[in-house]
This record gives C-alpha cells, structure tokens and sequence, in this order.
C-alpha cells in the first residue's frame, strides 16, 4: 500500500539514522508495500465477503501475519501486573512490538485516538506499575480519509488526520517520538456496500470496470 507518513518528535529522523532502529524500519516499510491490492481482494474474497462491509479486517490481518513472519511480538503486554495482562481484552496491549518500536494499527473509534497515541508512551516511559516490555519510540498505523472511503470504513473510524490534529494540544502528554502512518486508499477497487438481509457487507469493485 502507498502511505504517508508525519513524524513527532523527530520519530522519522532516528529510524532512518539510527543503527538500533534502521533493520526494524526497513521492515516496517517492506511490510506496508507488500499489502497489495491482489493481496486485499484475495484476503477480503476469501475471508471476509460474507462477514464484514469494511476493508479493515483484511488490512489487519495481512499486517499482523507479515509482522508475525518477520518476528515481531504481537498482543504484547504493557505491564506484568496480572490484572493488565487480560488476553480478552487490548486495552493493555500493544499490536506489535519488536527492538524498542511499539507498533499500534489503529482502525478503531476516533474517540480513542488519544488512547491508540498514549500506549507507545506507556511502553516507552518508565512507570510505577512493573513494565513487561521497555520500547523507546512509537508507531501508529491508520488509515486516511482516502482510505476510510475506500475501504468502506465504519463513519466513526479515526483518521490520520484526525490522529495528526491531536499532536499539537497532547505534545507535553506525547513525550516519546511517535511517526504516524496514514495508509492510502487501494489504486484498483474500492469497496461498495450492499444489503443482504439484515447484514451490511462489502463488495469488490474494480475501478477499471467501471464505464
């Protein structure tokens, strides 16, 4: 997928010239352009035509089998106090994490967007409550208002530049470097909505069929 990209305190500048961070980025980046279209509409066809109306199930599921295969922890817990370490529940739990980058895929509510920002800090800040993961720099990955349209996204879904408008009054709150990745919209469908019974579902349609 094409992206783009906006950077807060610096978070771009030190995974570009880093050495600790440039092998994990390099990754990052691998991982969103091999989220291809044929990949969405194979993803989407075979799992989730007849279940869902938006794309973002398909996105998921692809980032999180490609960051798995190159070794990246996933679901993991903030903190090691049982009580934050429900598997039921994401509350406390980072997407993805892997040699000091917490990774959030954000396609949730844009009322939690200042959640989604807060938990990379959470994992990078020291805290009175016993840390399971130490990161030093976050990630956050969302779609854009291209994308939410596209992939026929629910109307309440955060956007990236939803998530960009909250940096600016939650810059002493977001203390740790954070690059926000807005992903684009597919080039070659998007998805319509139709009715079946009392379900909302997702159809595929090529935008070079369309006279």
């Amino acid at each position: 997928m094409n992206y783009r990209l906006h950077s807060h305190r610096n978070a771009l500048t030190i995974l570009q010239n880093e050495p600790e961070f440039r092998e994990a980025w390099e990754e990052i980046q691998h991982i969103l352009r091999n989220v291809t279209d044929e990949r969405l509409i194979d993803c989407f066809q075979t799992n989730f035509a007849n279940k869902n109306k938006s794309l973002s199930t398909s996105i998921n599921r692809l980032l999180k089998e490609d960051f798995d295969s190159f070794g990246w922890s996933t679901e993991s817990a903030i903190f090691q106090e049982p009580k934050y370490q429900d598997s039921r529940s994401d509350y406390w739990r980072l997407d993805m994490a892997k040699d000091d980058i917490s990774i959030e895929v954000a396609f949730n509510h844009a009322t939690v967007i200042a959640w989604n920002l807060l938990k990379p800090v959470l994992a990078s800040e020291l805290n009175h409550v016993q840390k399971a993961i130490q990161t030093q720099l976050g990630v956050i990955i969302c779609a854009t208002q291209d994308l939410k349209a596209a992939g026929n996204f629910d109307g309440a879904v955060g956007t990236y530049e939803k998530f960009i408008d909250h940096l600016r009054p939650m810059m002493n709150q977001l203390s740790v470097p954070l690059l926000i990745i807005g992903l684009e919209a597919p080039s070659s469908f998007y998805l319509s909505e139709r009715k079946v019974g009392n379900k909302k579902l997702g159809e595929i349609i090529m935008i070079e069929d369309i006279t």
